[in-house]
């Protein structure tokens, strides 16, 4: 079964990033994997960039198992009431971004 990356850019609301930390930490990313079945989950914070500019600092990277990307966001949104959600996200600047693997994985 092929393999995806699914990246979410975000960033909290204003006055809520403690909450939006802890939430995403010690509640959200435990619960996306125990709802979707993907494998791991881990988050970023931007430190520097290079380029383009990176429209949100925080970033959650999920490992996920499907046939198809459309098949992970159905999985995403299909188990989406089954997580408990946090105000402390600005949803209306967060989005989600599913990448396929194009060739094998390098290491040293």
């Amino acid at each position: 079964m092929p393999t995806f990356q699914v990246l979410v850019l975000s960033e909290p609301r204003d006055g809520k990033e403690d909450e939006f930390n802890a939430w995403y930490e010690n509640t959200h990313l435990d619960e996306v994997i125990a709802t979707t079945g993907w494998r791991r989950a881990q988050r970023f914070r931007l430190a520097e960039s290079v380029g383009a500019k990176c429209p949100l600092p925080y970033m959650a990277a999920y490992e996920a198992e499907a046939e198809t990307a459309q098949e992970v966001l159905d999985t995403l949104n299909g188990t989406r009431d089954e997580r408990r959600q946090s105000d402390a996200i600005n949803k209306r600047t967060a989005g989600v971004w599913v990448y396929e693997v194009t060739g094998p994985e390098h290491t040293t």
